[in-house]
């Protein structure tokens, strides 16, 4: 063993980060691993490697017993008494059995085990390194695609953009940087093995935590968050803070920060709403940018019926009911709409509590066109 072998120890510990301690493990391992298959030994054995000298020696170990059944493992009490009178039953003697070609069988067997060896460090490494990263958000590049992934390089480390995961308005090319959501690591025997996502909606989340930087450090926080990705989304924000506006924090001077995020998205848009604990306001701000005149409650179905202006019944539903749906999915309410003459014809609409709550109300839609059916 020669020196450069312990300046590759002390580069691979710099450069990979790995252990020198679980270098030298390996290569013991590996010597160990040489003299038993070269030649033809099953005995127990220890290799003693000397770093400073690069000079390794091989020593048997054996039991001490009173009875000897197998040579290869043990030594009779008298025998090992011949080589120091201290020993005892049950004490391992050791003995060198370094064979004079050692050097070059072992270096040739250990190159391999040690090469796999650095090569489990190393997925150990990138495994511990992303597993806290899972729900976070990375920027990665598209490496190549094929039918049922895009490959996306996040440095030390390719992962997965399953087809479902992808955003249907997105087309992908290589060498395109993207921001992608991790979903889930694993530890695989061919090494971790990631998957991303561009519809989840932690992304749109995460995205927003980089922009609005009230959302960073706490004072504004996103209670839910509905996604249909590549068309629509539905945050709700709230913070403790009565100074802090939470929706205008979250859509920035001249509705900078939330343009920054539906750039990100290609356009998907992004309604923000503020959020309650009161079901009726909280409802009534999720079909923002409907108006509503009143909100009916039944917790027991944990459902309401919201009775909305004529006019703006269509907007209230949106495009396929997208609007109601996320709006539902964001509140985790139940949500029937009416118009107001349909409520009027049915006697639920206005009752002597009706909560006038369309002129508190504030349009948080940025700058999209009304939905139509």
């Amino acid at each position: 063993m020669s020196s450069e072998l312990l300046d590759a120890l002390t580069i691979l510990e710099r450069e990979k980060g790995i252990s020198r301690d679980v270098l030298i493990e390996a290569i013991e391992a590996a010597l160990v691993s040489a003299y038993r298959r070269n030649f033809n030994q099953a005995q127990n054995v220890r290799i003693d490697l000397n770093l400073q000298s690069g000079s390794m020696r091989v020593f048997a170990r054996k039991e001490v017993v009173d009875q000897v059944f197998d040579p290869r493992l043990e030594i009779s009490l008298e025998d090992a008494r011949q080589i120091t009178p201290n020993y005892s039953v049950e004490d391992i003697v050791e003995m060198e059995v370094t064979p004079k070609d050692f050097g070059r069988i072992a270096a040739q067997t250990a190159k391999q085990v040690v090469t796999q060896r650095v090569r489990e460090a190393e997925r150990g490494i990138i495994y511990s390194e992303f597993i806290d990263r899972e729900e976070d958000i990375m920027t990665g590049i598209v490496q190549r695609l094929d039918s049922k992934f895009i490959y996306v390089s996040l440095g030390k480390i390719e992962a997965l953009l399953p087809v479902n995961e992808q955003m249907p308005n997105e087309r992908y090319k290589p060498h395109d940087r993207i921001k992608v959501f991790i979903t889930k690591v694993e530890k695989t025997t061919k090494g971790p093995q990631i998957f991303v996502s561009r519809t989840h909606p932690g992304l749109l989340k995460r995205l927003f935590e980089i922009e609005v930087p009230e959302i960073y450090d706490g004072t504004v926080e996103i209670k839910s968050v509905a996604r249909e990705a590549g068309d629509r989304s539905k945050i709700s924000v709230h913070s403790d803070n009565t100074e802090v506006d939470p929706v205008g924090s979250c859509v920035g001077p001249k509705g900078a920060r939330v343009q920054a995020v539906v750039n990100e998205l290609k356009g998907e848009k992004i309604d923000i709403v503020k959020w309650s604990a009161d079901p009726v306001v909280f409802v009534a701000n999720s079909l923002s940018p409907s108006k509503v005149l009143d909100v009916m409650v039944n917790e027991n179905e944990k459902a309401t019926t919201v009775v909305v202006p004529d006019y703006q019944l269509s907007l209230a539903i949106g495009k396929r009911g997208q609007n109601a749906r996320l709006a539902a999915k964001l509140t985790g309410w139940k949500i029937d709409i009416k118009s107001e003459t349909d409520a009027r014809e049915i006697g639920i609409y206005p009752r002597e509590e009706t909560i006038r709550l369309f002129d508190d109300q504030v349009d948080t839609d940025f700058d999209y066109e009304e939905e139509l059916d």
